[in-house]
């Protein structure tokens, strides 16, 4: 019995201090952001993903319109679509979140894409951004890289660099 409360003990120690490492969360105004995060990058990549969680608790719709980070030249949010059987990236000037609903960005098919990145990006580490949204305003969020098994294959951006 001793054992076992000492293995609980130490089960729950080790949870509280893997927390705050492995999820965070940011609001603004009504606008929960759950768990920015993006892969890791090879040395030369010309562009890095970021995906996150939307959440609006509020009554009225918000919208993401822009997103920055030092870590880049410029970021764009981005919807991947399939059209005639070929998948495409597509620029997109913001992102709505209804009253209630969650944007969850893997499994819509978004991303951030960070554009001729300054750095590699590597997994352990965090990075800064500004997301900017029409009604809540501007949040300063950071991105943990790291690896994810949940989301999609890596999308082949060879080429890309802007809208298309």
């Amino acid at each position: 019995m001793a054992l076992l409360k000492t293995t609980l003990v130490m089960l729950a120690v080790f949870i509280g201090l893997a927390t705050p490492s492995i999820a965070h969360d940011y609001t603004a105004g009504d606008i929960r952001i759950g768990h920015p995060w993006s892969r890791p990058t090879p040395p030369s990549a010309k562009v890095a993903g970021g995906y996150v969680k939307l959440n609006n608790a509020g009554s009225e719709p918000d919208r993401l319109v822009a997103i920055a980070s030092p870590i880049a030249n410029r970021a764009e949010i981005h919807r991947s679509v399939v059209e005639d059987g070929i998948a495409r990236m597509r620029s997109l000037d913001g992102v709505t979140v209804e009253p209630g609903a969650t944007v969850d960005f893997v499994a819509e098919r978004l991303h951030f894409m960070f554009i001729e990145p300054n750095r590699q990006l590597c997994n352990g580490e965090r990075f800064p951004a500004t997301l900017v949204f029409e009604k809540a305003g501007r949040v300063d969020i950071e991105f943990m890289v790291q690896m994810r098994t949940s989301a999609p294959a890596v999308e082949d951006h060879s080429g890309h660099g802007g809208s298309q």
